[in-house]
């Protein structure tokens, strides 16, 4: 055997041990995450392109058992089914867990706040939110990992719901937290149920109407096969859904994992905004041409909902998780304009 093959098959040799080595030292992350959000909606394919990013960018050492509509636990305790270890990650949204502290109000959905998602995105990536709301995960042995935020929600009704003055009365699914005392001013009638239950609570008459999601996402659902009235653009809801996952099994991923989902988790946040700036124009030309009356509000009835909404923030900020959050939101609303010095 020569010296050039001898040469050759040794650095052969090596780089099939090196290969080897890296294989038997390559760590698999398995992950079990729950969504509120159906399959079919818009945001359910969204989540189901983001776990198959994660599991392609990381060649398959990212291992995801994904659960849709709720399927293990209710939405409203995803949260701490993920903080125990029955799942590992929650992502569904932080304002399901205004019952444990009233700070997730703030990470959930400001109300009153934003104009737009990029802007509620903005200040969590730029203007100090991460850091604000880490705290707060980590007291409940959780790691906030990223937000996907698809812009304002509309609502469905029976009834037409075209001014302040259409709330009186109103009975309408509401998510828990600041929500129900904000529409109490206003003169509705907020009756907490689970995401799940909406379609049922319509159909029945229980509710005449509901804050479920987003245009599209309501489409999806088939809200408007049953109630014909909805507003859009939307203003009262820009809720902020949440990747967290149970500390400690976040803690131990390795650190390239860790990276490639909370970068993925920027993609989604970006991807969600814009698919939803098309989704929802497409489902306003849909329903109109459907029958469904769609209302705009009018500037002066829009205001005084902020108003109602921006009143109600002291209220909750009554932890000091709370208060640090809605300490930052303010400055950086602030900085935007968006509220008065």
């Amino acid at each position: 055997m020569s010296f050039l093959t001898k040469t050759v098959s040794a650095i052969g040799a090596a780089a099939l041990l090196s290969a080897t080595a890296l294989t038997a030292n390559a760590e698999t992350t398995k992950l079990r995450i729950q969504t509120h959000y159906a399959p079919e909606t818009v945001s359910g394919k969204l989540a189901a392109a983001y776990i198959d990013n994660i599991q392609t960018m990381s060649g398959g050492d990212i291992q995801v058992e994904m659960f849709y509509s709720s399927a293990v636990v209710k939405s409203v305790e995803t949260f701490d089914a993920a903080a125990t270890g029955i799942l590992d990650c929650d992502m569904t949204g932080g304002g399901y867990q205004t019952g444990k502290n009233s700070a997730f109000q703030f990470v959930g959905d400001i109300m009153g706040g934003y104009a737009t998602p990029y802007q509620q995105l903005s200040w969590l990536y730029y203007g100090g939110g991460l850091e604000a709301a880490k705290p707060l995960y980590n007291k409940y042995d959780m790691e906030l990992v990223g937000w996907w935020v698809y812009g304002q929600e509309s609502f469905a009704s029976s009834k037409p719901i075209a001014k302040v003055e259409d709330f009186k009365g109103w009975k309408f699914r509401s998510p828990p937290g600041m929500e129900t005392k904000i529409f109490e001013k206003l003169g509705a009638t907020p009756i907490v149920m689970d995401f799940t239950e909406i379609f049922t609570a319509l159909e029945t008459g229980i509710i005449d109407g509901a804050d479920a999601s987003g245009l599209a996402n309501n489409v999806g659902l088939g809200l408007y096969d049953l109630v014909k009235y909805a507003n859009f653009p939307g203003f009262h809801s820009m809720p902020s859904d949440h990747l967290a996952c149970n500390k400690a099994r976040w803690d131990a991923m390795p650190e390239e994992h860790r990276r490639i989902m909370s970068v993925a988790m920027e993609s989604l946040a970006l991807r969600t905004a814009l698919t939803f700036e098309k989704k929802n124009a497409e489902a306003a030309a849909e329903l109109t041409a459907n029958g469904v009356t769609l209302s705009q509000w009018a500037p002066e009835d829009l205001q005084e909902f902020r108003n109602a909404a921006q009143a109600t923030w002291p209220e909750f900020a009554d932890t000091p998780e709370a208060k640090a959050l809605v300490e930052s939101h303010i400055a950086y609303l602030t900085q935007l304009g968006l509220v008065a010095e």
